[in-house]
């Protein structure tokens, strides 16, 4: 068996881990994910929110033995070497505590980290409505620790959020707006 990863091609992001009979990851994301690779979370009182990753926002790569990243792939990145080839070895993410980085409101997503990057951060998120997601795409820039992603939602209303910022563990996580 070989561990393969799907990932997201913007940040990085493990979305996804398998273990494949054979040596590598089948070339084509879209023969193991289809058109999109939903992502759930609960959003409590039996409804469930889903975020569907589309299939040419990703890709698949065949990597080290990485038990841990079968459990939470989204602790995970795949790092390119510099002629865009995955590197074998899976990337130990830095993790966010609880729930702070990420504060919804009726205006928008604020997404916050506790460590400014010399250059900018790609950011992707998605955020539920009722049957329909935002996706939701910028930076945080250089020597920042936050952005303000624009989309409206209603005030009091519960979400379910994925926020992969480059660098940091993904969150999949249910969020109120405030």
């Amino acid at each position: 068996m070989a561990l393969s990863v799907v990932y997201s091609a913007d940040t990085g992001h493990a979305v996804g881990a398998l273990a494949l009979a054979g040596a590598s990851a089948p070339p084509d994301v879209a023969a193991l994910v289809g058109r999109a690779l939903p992502l759930r979370v609960s959003l409590g009182g039996g409804r469930t929110a889903t975020l569907p990753l589309n299939a040419r926002q990703l890709a698949v790569a065949a990597v080290d033995d990485e038990p841990a990243a079968l459990a939470d792939p989204l602790a995970f990145g795949v790092e390119l070497t510099p002629e865009g080839k995955p590197k074998p070895t899976l990337q130990r993410l830095a993790s966010w505590t609880g729930n702070d980085g990420i504060a919804l409101a009726r205006d928008g997503l604020t997404v916050t980290v506790r460590v400014a990057a010399a250059g900018p951060t790609k950011v992707l998120a998605l955020v539920s409505e009722d049957q329909d997601a935002h996706v939701l795409a910028g930076e945080i820039p250089a020597q920042q620790t936050q952005v303000k992603l624009p989309v409206t939602l209603k005030p009091g209303s519960t979400h379910g959020v994925l926020v992969l910022v480059a660098g940091w563990a993904g969150r999949l996580d249910k969020t109120g707006v405030t």
